[in-house]
């Protein structure tokens, strides 16, 4: 592996590139969704609309895209009212049991350490 290092992406083997990529899921920014794959943990995930999903991982990939269960959707939202008004904000959410997120929307993901 450590050969590997040294040699430019296009250089290395097949093998070699799957042996790099696997070292960068469990050691790099990707290992906190490896961890969470491997212990069925749930993560939390801020995406770009400013919703926030609390769910458990069940696959990934390098781009972000993952495939999630049990997942809570959370957000708020501010009820149009008339002229002059001011209004709430209201927090709101909902529960899907599978859903598919493409990794362009995700912002932040973190462990719930709960």
């Amino acid at each position: 592996m450590s050969s590997a290092a040294t040699k430019s992406k296009n250089d290395l083997t097949e093998e070699e590139l799957h042996q790099m990529e696997e070292l960068e899921f469990n050691t790099g920014p990707l290992s906190v969704l490896q961890q969470a794959v491997k212990n069925n943990n749930q993560i939390l995930i801020s995406c770009r609309n400013n919703h926030k999903l609390l769910a458990r991982v069940k696959a990934f990939d390098r781009h972000c895209n993952m495939v999630l269960e049990n997942v809570k959707e959370m957000w708020t939202e501010t009820p149009k009212t008339g002229k002059g008004t001011k209004s709430k904000a209201v927090n709101k959410d909902r529960f899907v049991s599978k859903m598919f997120l493409r990794g362009d929307t995700v912002v932040l993901v973190l462990r719930n350490t709960a």
